[in-house]
């Protein structure tokens, strides 16, 4: 059998095996009311016939990748290299750079005033997420510290406002600086068992804080309310009562300065002492202790660091939608907001920034592919790790260049 028919073959079987493995979820339509069940055998058939075609074009860049061609992954992947260096010397040039920041800035503040309030709302949801990747960003990216119940620290800032608001009338601005003192704090509660723990066993113990905290807001309904959560938590007023639409614009306008804050200081945190040890840590733990680093100290700092900044994105979450319960801070919330963190880089800013909104804004805008939503994000996730495990835009080391060299890199010293 040539090499032809055995890779047609094998795409056959790949097409049906997928059909196979999805048709009770996708090609079968339930009315219980009508008590009728619809088989939709042209959405298996086009499946099938996608799936072929995909598996065809897979097989054939592998083919050419093993007998030498310049096609294929190492192509795509060459291509995305030279993309990512190409953005890396666009953002170096600091007049580009200024003017990116000030389009972006304006598309920001005008957003409100030209589109509707569903583009307000998703994009302010879309900062949040920003806020919640760059503060994983800090712990997972820069520090190296793999956390998958970072939705706890998320959950401890909401929880923070609208309890206090509840119980003691607090308002957003005297809650917001307490929810993030709050999840510093549990931050630093979690890192104090997890001190020598590294890779896996770290992630199991985060993931089962982040059950356990949920399970807590859940069970202490005398308190939290349990799964009918805390209802009519009030929004920041701006001297004024303000109508409900003037009252989201205002919410947006928050979130939009808080990502823009965030940014800032992620950046600068990075570039400084605390995040140089931070990346130490992160490419060798026993090298960096051996030149003085305390392994103690920076660790604890990366996860108070990374959960001070969902501390407040909670807050702001409860303050936009009056309404916080348990299944709003699930596992599925903490792998999303790693997945942004692995898809734009870890330790990158902007590639984290990209990252978070496409994954927030994609799906509200290709609702027409609602069924098929989390196929085409698992596939986006597994042609990343292929091509581009680094990111779509990965963190560049610093480069140092000794004095009066006569060639290096202009930009020595810097991230």
């Amino acid at each position: 059998m040539n090499v032809t028919m055995r890779i047609l073959l094998r795409s056959l079987m790949v097409g049906a095996w997928f059909v196979l493995l999805t048709f009770p979820v996708l090609c079968v339509k339930v009315a219980a009311r009508q008590h009728t069940v619809t088989v939709l055998w042209e959405r298996a058939l086009g499946m099938f016939v996608v799936m072929i075609g995909c598996s065809l074009l897979w097989m054939w860049y592998f083919h050419r990748k093993e007998h030498g061609s310049e096609s294929g992954p190492s192509a795509v992947s060459a291509a995305l290299a030279g993309l990512s260096e190409k953005w890396h010397g666009l953002t170096s040039n600091r007049i580009f750079s200024s003017s990116g920041i000030g389009a972006l800035l304006a598309v920001g503040v005008l957003l409100p005033l030209v589109g509707s309030m569903y583009q307000t709302t998703i994009f302010a949801n879309a900062f949040l997420y920003v806020m919640l990747a760059l503060g994983l960003n800090i712990a997972v990216g820069i520090a190296g510290q793999l956390v998958l119940g970072y939705a706890a620290f998320y959950a401890i800032g909401a929880y923070t406002y609208g309890l206090l608001n509840q119980y003691f009338g607090l308002g957003f601005w005297a809650c917001l600086p307490v929810g993030g003192l709050m999840a510093a704090l549990a931050g630093l509660l979690l890192g104090f068992p997890v001190l020598r723990l590294q890779g896996d066993y770290l992630a199991i113990v985060t993931l089962g804080f982040g059950e356990i905290v949920r399970l807590l807001l859940n069970n202490l309904r005398d308190l939290t309310g349990g799964s009918q959560g805390v209802a009519n938590i009030s929004r920041p007023a701006f001297f004024m009562d303000l109508t409900p639409d003037q009252s989201m614009n205002y919410m947006y306008y928050l979130t939009f300065a808080a990502m823009i804050i965030t940014i800032i200081v992620v950046a600068r945190l990075k570039n400084s002492r605390v995040g140089l040890a931070l990346q130490a840590l992160r490419d060798d733990e026993i090298a960096s202790e051996a030149m003085g680093i305390d392994l103690r100290t920076v660790k604890l700092q990366a996860f108070a660091l990374g959960s001070c900044w969902a501390g407040f994105a909670g807050v702001l979450l409860a303050a936009r939608i009056n309404f916080i319960s348990p299944a709003s801070f699930t596992f599925m919330d903490s792998a999303m907001v790693l997945s942004m963190v692995v898809l734009g880089g870890m330790g990158s800013i902007s590639g984290v920034v990209v990252a978070a909104l496409v994954l927030t804004l994609a799906p509200e805008y290709l609702r027409a592919f609602s069924e098929y939503r989390m196929l085409l994000f698992g596939a986006l996730m597994v042609l990343m790790m292929i091509f581009r495990p680094q990111g779509l835009i990965p963190s560049r080391k610093r480069v140092y260049s000794p004095a009066g060299a006569a060639s290096g890199p202009a930009e020595g010293g810097r991230a």
